[in-house]
């Protein structure tokens, strides 16, 4: 292929078989990842820099990828009391298109994945603070027992005695993993601004590698091949090539349109079409018992 399109070499017969009606979709897993963000200030391509991780080449799902932190919300976590700052629940509920109880578990796992994956916390002892280094031993700790889920986040939130900061966060987008897929997932983006003192690092085990990139140089990468991407990571980066700055694309994410995007397959003539509706560039045209075009 001539770009970094991720593409499973099962996909032609799994979505041959959805096409024919012999493939009964799994049922989708609410999740959240987040586009993290920071000013560069230097080079010649400008706009905020964005984190990436590199997922192992082991890993079942998108070895080798680029990706942001994310993964799947904790059910834990729709309906303990959480200390809460920024727009309130009803609001979040409206915006994600969920009941409160749902919309406060997906930014719960919004913020507990790029802790996790990243080491940075959106979550502090006031609501108008954020926290400073998460580096030490005690901290680590508690970030091994979330991703154990020993701990929940809401748990975790009430024994150090933090605010969720849900103001530091803008919802971005909305991406619903094929009905052809094994694993699938509801997946929210959301933007978020690196908070002053804290740096990022790779917490993650799925990952081998963590850059900080621009979307346009991350874009460029995908375009030559160079660099593999899901559909979903390479449509949010190419909509955040037009901001200047982190907050400027922070402020624009409420005007952001969420309605889900999930892909199609149809069976035509002799053919497979696969298609990401509004994504024309993802268009695949599978020949029945040939490659991906």
């Amino acid at each position: 292929m001539a770009n970094g399109q991720w593409y499973p070499a099962e996909w032609p017969e799994r979505i041959r078989a959805l096409a024919e009606g012999r493939l009964t979709p799994v049922e989708p897993r609410r999740a959240a990842t987040v586009m993290l963000l920071r000013d560069t200030g230097t080079g010649t391509d400008t706009g905020p820099a964005v984190h990436m991780l590199r997922r192992r080449a082991s890993m079942a799902f998108a070895g080798g990828a680029y990706a942001y932190p994310g993964g799947g919300v904790d059910p834990r976590d729709d309906d303990h009391h959480v200390r809460w700052a920024g727009p309130t629940r009803a609001w979040w509920a409206n915006r994600l298109g969920v009941d409160e109880t749902a919309a406060q578990a997906i930014v719960c796992a919004a913020v507990r994945e790029t802790y996790e994956e990243a080491g940075v916390l959106l979550a502090g002892p006031t609501p108008d603070s954020v926290v400073g280094d998460t580096t030490g031993p005690d901290w680590e700790t508690d970030r091994a027992a979330l991703v154990a889920r020993d701990l929940s986040f809401a748990e975790f939130l009430d024994r150090r005695g933090l605010v969720l900061r849900s103001d530091l966060l803008g919802a971005w987008a909305r991406w619903i993993t094929p009905e052809f897929e094994t694993r699938r997932y509801d997946t929210w983006f959301f933007v978020a601004v690196l908070p002053e003192g804290q740096r990022t690092r790779n917490a993650s085990t799925e990952a081998d590698r963590t850059v900080w990139i621009t979307p346009g140089e991350a874009a460029t990468g995908y375009d030559k091949g160079d660099l593999t991407m899901m559909p979903p990571t390479i449509a949010t980066l190419r909509g955040l090539i037009p901001y200047g700055s982190a907050s400027e694309a922070l402020s624009a994410a409420p005007q952001r349109d969420l309605t889900p995007v999930l892909a199609r397959a149809r069976l035509e003539a002799d053919e497979v079409v696969l298609t990401w509706p509004g994504h024309g560039e993802f268009t695949k045209h599978i020949p029945l018992g040939g490659a991906p075009a």
